[in-house]
C-alpha cells in the first residue's frame, strides 16, 4: 500500500509491539498517526514471551485484555534445577495477590501481541505501511521532514513529531546521531521454540537449569506440549554459523538430566546478547521508545513490557500536545521519567544475568549450595513474594520525582507519581463492585474524591469541571462506607477527612492532596501539568 499523505502529526517508524501500542494509544486519545515498517509484514516468530501485569493493565484499559488472556497461558511455578536434579519449587500462583487484577506471569508470544494490536489499529482505520523504509530525516523547530522509500518509490513526508520504535538497530537513532552506549556479552546463546514429548515437563512451570555445562530455561507456550527453550552455547559450538538443533541436544540432555524428545522444531536461532541504552530518548521533535532506546538481557521478561510502557507514557502527552490540550513542555517529562526506569532495569538485569551465567567457582558454589536452599526459605515470606512480584510485573515503577506531578499529601505509602493501586470499590450509587482502575478506563485525566462531601460541594466541583475541563477530566466520588474501608485505609484517610487525586491517563497519580481544594487542583492542572482550559 502506497502512502498518500504529505503531512502527518505523528509518524511512527517501526511496527513491533512498541510502535503498535504507540499508534493504538494515540488513536485512543484522538490522534491519527502514520505508522511504517521496513518489514514485509508482522512477525511470525514468537520472540518475546512474557506479558507482565502492568502490560495487561494497559490492555484492559484498551478493552483487549480478554483476548490476550485467552490466547496465552499462566506459569504457576518456577522450578530451579541443579545438575539435572530439582532443588527448589517456587509457586507463582497469585504471587501478586491484591496488587493487581492480574497477579501472575502470563506467557503470550510477541507475534500474538502484534496481531492483537494490529487488529485494534484495523478496527480504528489505521493501516501499517509495510515495506516502507526511512531514508533521511531532518528537523527544525517547527517540523520534521523525512524521505521514505516504499519498494522503489521515494516519498517525502512532513511531520510534527517522529517516534522511533524501530528496534535495536534503529535508523531513527542513527540519523539523529544519538550514541547507543553499552556492551555485548561474551557468551553466545540459542533460542528454540519446540514441541516436546517429555513427561518430566508439566507445561505449567518455568524450568531453570544450572550445571557445569552452563544454563538453560524452558518456558511453556500456550500451544500443547510446546516450549520456548533458551540457553548458552557450549564453547565448542560458539562461532558456528550453521549450527543445528540436533547438535545442541546432547548438551541440553547433559544439562537437564533429560532425554529431550523433539516432536517438531518451529524455530531455532543462535545469537549474542547486548545491554545498551541511548544517551537521549528525545532530540527536538523526535523520540525513541522500546529497543530503539534500550536493550538488555531477557532475564525476567522485561524487554517488550518496558517498550510498551515507554509508548504508554509518551502517547498521552504527545496526543495532548497535538490536540492543543497540553502545553508542549509536558513532552520534557517523557525522557525524565523513562530514562531512570531503563537505567535501573539495565543495571538490575545485567547483574542478575552475569550471576546466572558466571562460571566463577564461587558463583557456581553459591548457586549450588546456598541459593537453592535460601530461595525456599525466602520465598515463604509473603512480604518478599509481594516485593518480588512488584518488581517483576513493573507495577512498582513510580515517577515521584517528575516535574508534572504534585504531592500535597502527608500520607507515607501512596504519593504522587506512584501507579494508582488496584483497589476494589463498592459503587454505592450503582450498587455494584468495581475498582479504581476501571474508573480510569476512559481517555483523559480522572479526578477521584475520597471522603464525605456535601451536595453543594459536589455541585461546585461538577460546575468547575464543566466550565473548565469538559473533555479532559473525568470525575468519580467515593464517600466512606463499611464496604470501602480498605480503600480509605490504603490512602491513610482518617475518619472525617478527605482526599483528592488526579490520575494521569497512564494510571499514575499526578496530584494528591489531603483536602479537596479547587484552587490547588486548578493550579496543578494549569501550571504544573500544562493542561489548557476549555474556551467558553
Amino acid at each position: 500500500m502506497q502512502l498518500a499523505e504529505q503531512h502527518t502529526s505523528v509518524l511512527i517508524i517501526g511496527a513491533g509491539p512498541s510502535g503498535l501500542i504507540m499508534a493504538a494509544q494515540l488513536l485512543r486519545h484522538g490522534v491519527q498517526p502514520v505508522i511504517i515498517d521496513s518489514k514485509q509484514g508482522p512477525t511470525d516468530q514468537s520472540k518475546a514471551l512474557a506479558v507482565q501485569a502492568r502490560s495487561l493493565e494497559i490492555y484492559r484499559q484498551m478493552g483487549i485484555v480478554d483476548r490476550a488472556l485467552q490466547g496465552g497461558t499462566q506459569a504457576n511455578a518456577m522450578v530451579l534445577n541443579q545438575d539435572g536434579k530439582k532443588v527448589s519449587l517456587l509457586s507463582l500462583t497469585d504471587v501478586g495477590r491484591q496488587q493487581t487484577l492480574f497477579p501472575f506471569v502470563h506467557l503470550y508470544q510477541q507475534s500474538k501481541n502484534e496481531r492483537l494490536l494490529l487488529d485494534y489499529l484495523t478496527v480504528n482505520c489505521c493501516p501499517v505501511y509495510w515495506d516502507t523504509t526511512l531514508v533521511s530525516l531532518t528537523q527544525t523547530t517547527q517540523q520534521v521532514e523525512v524521505e521514505l522509500r516504499s519498494g522503489t518509490e521515494p516519498t517525502t513526508l512532513t511531520c510534527d513529531y517522529v517516534v522511533g520504535a524501530d528496534g535495536a538497530s534503529s535508523t531513527v537513532r542513527k540519523k539523529l546521531n544519538i550514541p547507543f552506549t553499552g556492551d555485548t556479552y561474551a557468551n553466545e546463546f540459542f533460542l528454540a521454540d519446540l514441541e516436546l514429548n517429555n513427561e518430566e515437563l508439566t507445561g505449567t512451570q518455568l524450568e531453570l537449569y544450572w550445571g557445569k555445562a552452563g544454563m538453560s530455561a524452558f518456558f511453556p507456550l500456550p500451544e500443547r506440549n510446546s516450549y520456548r527453550v533458551i540457553g548458552n552455547l557450549p564453547k565448542a559450538s560458539e562461532g558456528k554459523t550453521d549450527l543445528q538443533l540436533a547438535e545442541m541436544l546432547p548438551h541440553l540432555n547433559t544439562l537437564t538430566g533429560m532425554d529431550i524428545k523433539v516432536v517438531h522444531e518451529n524455530w531455532f536461532s543462535t545469537y549474542k546478547l547486548h545491554h545498551r541504552m541511548a544517551d537521549k530518548f528525545r532530540l527536538q521533535r523526535c523520540f525513541l521508545v522500546g529497543d530503539a532506546a534500550h536493550i538488555h538481557s531477557p532475564v525476567g521478561g522485561q524487554g517488550m513490557n518496558t517498550g510498551l510502557q515507554d509508548a504508554y507514557n509518551l502517547a498521552w502527552k504527545l496526543a495532548g500536545v497535538v490536540n492543543g490540550q497540553l502545553k508542549e513542555t509536558v513532552l520534557n517529562s517523557y525522557a525524565a521519567e523513562r530514562m531512570p526506569v531503563a537505567k535501573t532495569l539495565l543495571d538490575t538485569t545485567d547483574r542478575l544475568f552475569r550471576f546466572i551465567i558466571s562460571t566463577n567457582w564461587f558463583m557456581v558454589f553459591f548457586r549450588k549450595w546456598i541459593m537453592s536452599n535460601a530461595s525456599r526459605l525466602i520465598w515463604k515470606s509473603e512480604g518478599f513474594r509481594a516485593a518480588f512480584f512488584k518488581r517483576l510485573s513493573q507495577i512498582g515503577i513510580s515517577y515521584r520525582d517528575s516535574i508534572i506531578n504534585l504531592n500535597l499529601s502527608n500520607a507515607k505509602n501512596i504519593k504522587a507519581g506512584d501507579r494508582l493501586p488496584y483497589l476494589k470499590v463498592f459503587d454505592e450509587k450503582k450498587q455494584e463492585e468495581t475498582d479504581l482502575h476501571e474508573w480510569c478506563s476512559k481517555p483523559g485525566f480522572t479526578l477521584i474524591v475520597l471522603g464525605k462531601l456535601q451536595e453543594f460541594d459536589l455541585f461546585t466541583l461538577a460546575k468547575w469541571i464543566t466550565q473548565n475541563y469538559t473533555t479532559g477530566l473525568n470525575f468519580f466520588y467515593l464517600p466512606p462506607s463499611e464496604k470501602n474501608e480498605s480503600v480509605f485505609e490504603a490512602f491513610e484517610i482518617s475518619e472525617g477527612r478527605k482526599k483528592a487525586l488526579i490520575i494521569r491517563p497512564d494510571l499514575h497519580i499526578g496530584f494528591i492532596n489531603d483536602v479537596v481544594d479547587i484552587e490547588m487542583m486548578d493550579n496543578y492542572l494549569v501550571n504544573v501539568l500544562g493542561l489548557n482550559k476549555a474556551v467558553s
